[in-house]
């Protein structure tokens, strides 16, 4: 019985360090869209600087995971926990690539004057954000009907992307000068999009947490 309590307690706390990572994640997709917006470089390199710490974490809980498996020998469910817990974490690690990239745009637009007014990037960002947060609700709750709602979400994120890419591209002919802006920017969008794929990675996952069968929320 003792041994099953420590066993669990260890569980939380691997449950407990992917919740920190998202929630690092989401800070640093935060930050820099906000950069993005105000065109502060300084945050942006803060951004890429601090990466480390999301890589590190990750590590962590690949190596506690790793450990569990070789110590505790776990079956079934707890087995899919820690399977899981490995595989959410590498999906949220590259959402925080994701915004390392992101700033990486930001400092190769610098201070040049944008085209156009941010605001539709900003609030495709906020789709996924929202996404990553509620894919990490959804995980330490362990709420598959949160965890499906991914798929709806990643549609309209989809859907607002092209709508955005096709409008930056077809945008070039009028701002000539503003080639390497616009393909910034485009390449942001992208990162976005691809931000919310992984939400959608971890809300499958979630499912095959809860029901022990592979689920494609793409479908």
């Amino acid at each position: 019985m003792v041994v099953r309590e420590s066993f669990q307690t260890q569980l939380d706390e691997l449950r407990d360090m992917l919740v920190d990572l998202g929630r690092q994640a989401e800070s640093a997709l935060d930050d820099a869209i906000d950069s993005l917006k105000t065109q502060d470089v300084d945050k942006a390199l803060r951004i890429i600087d601090n990466d480390f710490r999301i890589n590190n974490l990750e590590e962590e809980i690949n190596d506690k995971a790793i450990l569990l498996i070789a110590k505790q020998a776990p079956v079934a469910s707890d087995l899919r926990r820690i399977i899981v817990a490995i595989k959410i974490s590498s999906d949220v690690e590259r959402i925080a690539d994701f915004a390392v990239n992101i700033a990486k745009s930001v400092i190769r637009i610098g201070k040049e004057p944008l085209i156009k007014e941010l605001v539709d990037i900003p609030e495709l960002a906020e789709s996924a954000k929202t996404m990553l947060v509620e894919a990490i609700q959804a995980y330490n709750d362990e709420d598959i009907v949160l965890a499906k709602k991914m798929a709806d979400r990643d549609d309209l994120v989809d859907e607002k992307y092209g709508q955005l890419i096709q409008e930056l591209l077809g945008s070039m002919k009028d701002y000539p000068d503003s080639t390497n802006q616009i393909i910034q920017l485009s390449f942001i969008c992208r990162y976005i999009e691809r931000a919310a794929d992984h939400a959608t990675n971890i809300g499958e996952n979630i499912v095959y947490l809860v029901k022990g069968k592979h689920y494609d929320l793409n479908e």
